[in-house]
């Protein structure tokens, strides 16, 4: 589903990735590791679009979505891709079901299909309950399990994760890992994950390991 090919990204005289190759299935979950400054969150930047390397390409399917312009690029980011980051980046004016709304409503839909959707989502990650409470209203846990709703709305092809679990606690962790197999199972959603978390990280389907800007296993 996702192609990453001969990516090479440098900033200033420090060569970050140095030839990554990479092959991302559906429904697949891959998780990146590696020490920190390794190049594993350039990566997934790169992946996501955020980021441009220097040389080398990144395909969906059998688009190459590097060549895009600015506008193409965020349309196609906002409909394909989801992410979710060790801060959760909620607004904090806005109540639960209007956070999970807000990347739908960039997207042209409807507010009636819009909040339709974000209910399922709430149902699904078990936060009902919570949907009219403001982001300070809600545990850690409750607030990553949001982002992650709100990185679902448009369902995107891939979910990028950042340190996902990085501010919780242990239990909260475990709950969010749990989640994403659940989601796998039920939605067949792919998730790339960077982290530090070594449980997280040998759940995965794959575990690429960086080092120096290239990877050095991945089974």
């Amino acid at each position: 589903m996702i192609s990453v090919k001969d990516i090479h990204k440098s900033y200033g005289n420090l060569e970050v990735l140095k030839g990554i190759n990479l092959e991302i299935q559906q429904g697949e979950i891959v998780s990146v590791v590696g020490a920190s400054g390794a190049g594993k969150s350039t990566l997934l930047h790169i992946i996501g679009t955020l980021d441009k390397p220097d040389r080398g390409k990144v395909y969906f399917g059998s688009r190459s979505v590097i060549d895009l312009n600015e506008k193409k690029l965020s349309a196609f980011r906002n409909k394909n891709i989801g992410f979710v980051f060790q801060f959760h980046h909620l607004l904090p004016e806005f109540t639960a079901i209007e956070n999970i709304c807000l990347p739908a409503f960039i997207a042209g839909k409807s507010q009636k299909a819009a909040r339709q959707k974000a209910m399922e989502l709430l149902a699904l990650l078990r936060l009902t309950d919570r949907k009219e409470h403001k982001p300070s209203e809600l545990s850690g846990g409750e607030q990553q399990r949001l982002a992650v709703a709100r990185a679902l709305i448009n369902e995107p092809d891939v979910l990028l994760a950042d340190e996902p679990s990085g501010n919780l606690d242990s239990k909260s962790s475990g709950e969010l890992h749990k989640l994403f197999f659940d989601l796998r199972e039920k939605l067949n959603q792919t998730f790339v994950i960077v982290t530090h978390n070594q449980e997280l990280a040998d759940m995965a389907d794959r575990k690429l390991k960086i080092k120096d800007g290239v990877i050095i296993n991945g089974f």
